[in-house]
């Protein structure tokens, strides 16, 4: 009989986790609650101060240009200097957003802090894959983004009901900045406890500072997986912003705050379901045909809302919706396996920067698509779904072809 340590082993390699990983995920849960505790009821808050239809359409445009800008420096700070005090930086930029928020209720506010509070997702993203794709092999990186993605997802499930609660319980404007408190008092928990258990590492030769230089680090299979991602994304952002809107304020049976809270925790449960199943086969058996039915699940979902008018239809909806999380991890992976091995966290950066510049515009522009109907927003998303499927389907390898 094998001892208890063993097992204990197998256990921690099948998952993937090594020091340098458990660190990374004890920071995404506890920053990654407080950004989900009232990111999903901004677009009720805005109203809420007196903003419009507009200043929600900018508030989700926004979300995509600063997540485009600030992939760039996030891959460069983790190249330049290291991945544990990059981390930092971004962790306290956040917690800046957080104090704005706050301090002054106002719709302007919001956007404002909203330019540093959502630095976090943006901004660490590269320095998260890169000390993936460095500590770990080639065949353990899509189970290594999968469990990122896995503990990611149990924060924005939480986070969402605890934010719903606050809402109904104070208020939509009082409860949202009772919300970013707690966001706060967490991240700053967040900033101990990653000096604590993320150790410091050697920062490498970072490329230049220069967009252009570090556009040219993606690969011709990756420009292909990119015009594909970004059809797809047009199809998740042209609705995004207006989905809480849908649910709470449009449909003939309208829910609560607590009860979207719910939904997006039915969302996320069913992704974390799904994670590591599907994260054993793609690195096994390939990864494409997992990221085919990811892209179908996200064009499935804006019309399956449409239909939705009751709590009952948007779990169903909610549930595809977290099935469309299938495999995202998987679409990470063939990122980071498809970039040039010196520099995966600039170019994961500069993907993204590409990825969420295009984007920024389908998220503005569903503002309008909304103002000419709800229907017409959500048709058009899933247009955009299915061209997006069909473009990777057809034109992306999954392997390098000597591009990289």
């Amino acid at each position: 009989m094998e001892p208890v340590p063993s097992h204990t082993h197998r256990l921690w390699s099948f998952l993937a986790l090594k020091r340098e990983t458990v660190g990374l995920l004890l920071l995404v849960v506890l920053v990654g609650l407080g950004e989900r505790l009232a990111e999903r009821f901004l677009p009720i808050y805005l109203l809420a101060l007196g903003g419009g239809v507009w200043v929600i359409g900018t508030l989700g445009a926004m979300q995509n240009l600063l997540s485009a800008l600030y992939s760039l420096p996030g891959g460069y700070l983790a190249e330049h200097l290291g991945i544990r005090k990059s981390l930092i930086i971004i962790n306290v930029t956040a917690m800046c957003g957080y104090l704005i928020v706050i301090l002054v209720p106002r719709w302007e506010a919001v956007l404002v802090g909203a330019v540093l509070f959502l630095a976090w997702s943006s901004l660490s993203l590269p320095a998260s894959m890169g000390l993936i794709a460095q500590v770990l092999p080639s065949n353990k990186r899509t189970m290594g983004v999968t469990m990122h993605s896995l503990v990611k997802r149990l924060p924005m499930a939480l986070g969402p009901v605890i934010g719903g609660v606050c809402v109904d319980r104070f208020g939509e404007v009082e409860g949202i900045r009772i919300a970013f408190g707690i966001a706060l008092v967490l991240a700053g928990i967040g900033l101990f406890a990653q000096q604590r258990l993320i150790p410091e590492d050697k920062p490498g030769t970072p490329p230049p500072f220069s967009p252009a230089k570090v556009l040219a680090l993606l690969t011709p299979n990756m420009r292909q997986l990119l015009v594909s991602d970004i059809l797809v994304r047009f199809c998740e952002q042209i609705p995004y912003a207006f989905v809480v809107v849908w649910c709470m304020k449009v449909i003939a049976e309208p829910v609560s705050a607590t009860q979207f809270g719910y939904l997006t925790s039915i969302e996320m449960l069913t992704a974390v379901l799904v994670y590591l199943p599907v994260a054993w086969l793609a690195d096994r058996s390939g990864k494409k045909p997992f990221v085919v039915i990811t892209f179908l699940f996200f064009s499935a979902f804006p019309l399956v809302l449409l239909h939705a008018d009751s709590f009952e239809w948007l779990v169903v909806a909610f549930v595809i919706r977290g099935l469309k999380e299938f495999g995202e991890p998987a679409r990470k992976a063939l990122i980071l396996d498809l970039a040039p091995p010196a520099h995966r966290a600039a170019a994961f950066g500069a993907y993204y920067l590409a990825r969420d510049l295009v984007v920024s515009l389908g998220a503005l522009s569903g503002a309008l698509l909304w103002q000419l109907g709800p229907e017409v927003n959500l048709w058009c998303a899933t247009l955009f779904g299915l061209l997006g499927t069909i473009w990777f389907a057809l034109w992306c390898q999954e392997k390098p072809t000597g591009d990289g």
